[in-house]
């Protein structure tokens, strides 16, 4: 239970982060550290306790309960790679913001728009 409390916890300090903060580098980290925290919940609800992997062989007679869920595993591997996506994309965006307006602070942005 410890572990799902802190894994709630690792979610609000990246909802944290991500409202609270000015600079868009920061904002990309608290978005990136949402999304880990996400992951792992996903892998926590797999996990069971001496359960096996789930693969089948023959002759091999083992019950579903004993055996550890691989659909929230792909969930994460699948999750890893769109956020890898975002992640580049929201800093080619921060680049390009950076080259324009010379800062990475949301409110000088916001002030500098015309």
């Amino acid at each position: 239970m410890i572990l799902y409390i802190m894994c709630f916890f690792l979610f609000l300090v990246g909802v944290y982060g991500a409202i609270t903060k000015r600079d868009l580098i920061k904002i990309i980290l608290a978005i990136g550290i949402m999304g880990y925290s996400v992951n792992l919940f996903l892998v926590l609800l797999a996990y069971r306790t001496g359960a096996l992997v789930p693969i089948l062989k023959e002759g091999l007679n083992i019950p579903a309960s004993m055996m550890v869920d691989p659909i929230p595993q792909a969930l994460v591997l699948t999750s890893i790679v769109i956020e890898l996506g975002i992640t580049a994309l929201m800093a080619a965006l921060a680049i390009r913001i950076y080259q324009k307006y010379d800062t990475f602070d949301i409110t000088k942005i916001r002030r500098l728009q015309g």
